[in-house]
């Protein structure tokens, strides 16, 4: 979403609420998708490594994280997403599309139209066992 007056990015406040005493719910997970023209699978595996935890999406469409985690730490996990896989590095615009070409992960600038590669996020989470699985 942009800013008609200033033409700056603007992303609504995460809504962050607890479940019980052992779950996170980021309520307004589906909101930022859509503003960050992300899908919804992309931004909550990102959640997932970066957490080191499991979560799911109910049927709201909130992510609903394993494990108290405050605001602050979600949004900065938002922010480091969006840096790496939302922005572009070459003219910083957000109008740009994340997806894949030849096995890598790509972003796409709609605005100046460079295309580079971008790490993929790895779906390695640790188990309960302390060991790390990687899920296909």
């Amino acid at each position: 979403m942009r800013n008609p007056v200033n033409d700056k990015f603007i992303l609504p406040p995460v809504q962050v609420g607890r479940i019980g005493t052992r779950r996170t719910a980021f309520l307004n997970f589906a909101s930022i998708c859509a503003v960050l023209k992300r899908q919804e699978k992309q931004l909550y595996e990102y959640f997932m490594v970066e957490l080191g935890t499991t979560a799911s999406i109910d049927g709201n469409h909130a992510l609903i994280i394993r494990g108290r985690f405050q605001p602050t730490h979600i949004e900065n996990i938002l922010r480091s997403f969006i840096k790496t896989y939302v922005f572009c590095k070459t003219c910083r615009s957000p109008n740009t599309l994340l997806g894949k070409s030849d096995r890598l992960t790509v972003i796409k600038c709609n605005a100046c139209h460079s295309q580079y590669s971008v790490s993929n996020i790895r779906k390695t989470v640790q188990t309960h066992n302390g060991s790390h699985s990687t899920a296909n």
